[in-house]
């Protein structure tokens, strides 16, 4: 059991490790290039080639995106309630609470511990979360006013080209699946590097307020996950998709949006890194208890 969660998290930390010595070193990296590369190219390819290639018919698809929507708002009361009890703006906390890092970690998590059939429920689930949190995440933190510029982001773009692929059960030219193929296999190892990175550049504050709201974070949206999941009836793939899903870190674009909002960029980070860090901790007792399950 030790050796298949090391086969897990090893590609994970050391991915993430590269890009946090990168930074760390002095090294020049374009986060700015990286993101909106992956986000306008390598993502909209990723979700295009792994649901096209995927046997996840319309139902499963729409059963993960309910139980994400489900997990979501019930994240989004759990950071508002939070918010009262510790006194931090709710503009803060909801955000981090209801988007969390589902592309960054869940993804190479979910491929590395479930294989290729799990990875396909993680993009429905990420892609779902994504709509939500490049539009009403954007306007939550103040990152974003304008409708035009939240309809047009890629994430939305690609929901719009993978539904007539999931509709019509149609498969796609030899010579496009490889080219998504090939652009959608740059997306997890830059989505790693980036996330060190990003690790490597935060400077925190608020590290005892960040610790325990990053613990419930995790706590909470493993619990919900698993509620949802067993409330929904889902298969025991989804099921354990969705625990992990919802069991990830604050995403570090919440950190961004609160950097380009200037809305307590530094409690942002804080949750952030605080959360990441007792991923890597908690995320492994999930795994040690749903990889066996599910066999």
């Amino acid at each position: 059991m030790l050796a298949e969660l090391f086969a897990v998290l090893a590609p994970v930390l050391i991915a993430a490790g590269i890009g946090y010595g990168w930074a760390r070193s002095g090294h020049a990296y374009p986060t700015d290039f990286v993101a909106r590369l992956v986000l306008n190219i390598g993502t909209p390819c990723l979700v295009l080639s792994t649901l096209s290639r995927a046997n996840l018919d319309l139902g499963a698809f729409s059963q993960m995106a309910l139980a994400c929507v489900l997990v979501m708002l019930s994240m989004g009361l759990v950071g508002l309630l939070l918010s009262r009890l510790f006194a931090i703006d709710w503009k803060v906390l909801v955000p981090a609470y209801l988007f969390p890092n589902s592309g960054n970690m869940g993804l190479p998590m979910a491929l590395f511990a479930f294989g290729e059939a799990g990875l396909a429920l993680a993009v429905a689930f990420f892609l779902v979360l994504s709509v939500g949190h490049f539009s009403i995440g954007m306007l939550l933190s103040g990152a974003e006013r304008s409708i035009k510029g939240l309809l047009v982001n890629p994430i939305m773009i690609s929901l719009a080209l993978v539904l007539p692929v999931l509709l019509l059960d149609f498969e796609l030219p030899r010579w496009l699946a490889n080219t998504v193929d090939l652009l959608g296999g740059m997306t997890i190892p830059m989505m790693l590097l980036t996330l060190g990175v990003s690790l490597a550049s935060i400077r925190v504050k608020h590290l005892g307020n960040g610790m325990l709201l990053g613990l419930l974070r995790i706590l909470c949206g493993a619990a919900l996950g698993w509620i949802v999941g067993w409330a929904m009836g889902l298969q025991p793939l989804a099921h354990a998709v969705l625990v992990l899903q919802s069991s990830m870190p604050v995403a570090v674009f919440n950190y961004l949006f609160a950097v380009r909002a200037g809305r307590s960029p530094e409690q942002v980070a804080s949750l952030v890194l605080c959360s990441t860090l007792l991923a890597f901790g908690l995320i492994p007792v999930l795994l040690a208890w749903w990889i066996p399950a599910l066999r």
